[in-house]
């Protein structure tokens, strides 16, 4: 087998499914991967669902996964406030999520003093009372730690506020930069090419969000390429500087990527 990279990093809303629809042949592409042996992981930004339940929807939706496939910006959290000596933080997330998160003391208390505050998606839940409780945690001093910055992403019924909105009026003002651990970090990027144990230049990342995934991927080193499902749109697509390595109709297209015969890309 023989293609243009040896490991693929692939997201998972708006490339592998749209709420409880998958995407066309995707279910036979992620089959066909495993057969063939391509080393990949499911790299997401999802922060309202933990781990166990986002596998759980694939599974049911029919794809081949287990947890241990995917990895998660909370899992990065706790990665960096171990390294930061963090003891209590706020949590700023679904409330679901919070089992990804169960390692670290959390402080419900709006304004606390704590040594970090985590914000994930929270939907419906983004209230003026929530941003302020944060805002004036990071006031007395708390450092502000982002689990993605998305702008926006795609529900069934259409495009919906992601969480990059109220981490940037956050940051606006409190005057404190975040720390963004899931996509478009690069150590998100270089933890998942690390578990495949390959180097960057060797794996390619496949989205549909032009700035987390492809953009973040390039800046890790990576491949990126673009899919024309989920929340792609031609016209950002146009308008952006970023140049994808490759645009391809949909993740069916995956395997002519990595030298397996089928599909081909352009």
């Amino acid at each position: 087998m023989s293609g243009r990279w040896d490991g693929l990093l692939l997201d998972i809303d708006g490339v592998l499914h749209v709420g409880d629809e998958a995407i066309p042949g995707a279910v036979d592409t992620l089959a066909k991967l495993r057969a063939a042996g391509v080393p990949l992981r499911l790299v997401t930004n999802t922060t309202s669902r933990p781990r166990a339940a986002v596998t759980d929807r694939l599974q049911r939706l029919g794809f081949d996964v287990e947890t241990d496939d995917l990895l998660t910006p909370a899992a990065m959290a706790v990665r960096l406030c171990r390294e930061r000596g963090y003891e209590r933080v706020a949590l700023i997330t679904a409330h679901a999520l919070k089992q990804d998160l169960s390692e670290l003391e959390a402080v419900v208390s709006p304004g606390s003093a704590v040594d970090a505050v985590i914000v994930g998606d929270l939907g419906p839940g983004f209230s003026y009372g929530v941003l302020n409780g944060a805002f004036r945690s990071l006031l007395r001093g708390a450092d502000l730690i982002a689990l993605q910055r998305n702008r926006y992403w795609r529900r069934p019924e259409g495009l919906v506020l992601d969480a990059g909105p109220f981490i940037a009026a956050l940051e606006y003002g409190s005057g404190v930069t975040a720390t963004v651990v899931g996509k478009p970090s690069p150590a998100f990027f270089l933890a998942a090419v690390d578990e495949l144990g390959l180097t960057a230049d060797k794996v390619a990342m496949i989205g549909d969000d032009l700035e987390a995934d492809v953009g973040g991927a390039l800046d890790a080193g990576l491949a990126g390429i673009l899919v024309q499902t989920g929340k792609f749109r031609a016209d950002e697509l146009d308008d952006s500087p970023i140049d994808p390595t490759l645009v391809i109709e949909s993740v069916a297209d995956a395997p002519a990527l990595v030298g397996i015969s089928g599909n081909a890309y352009t």
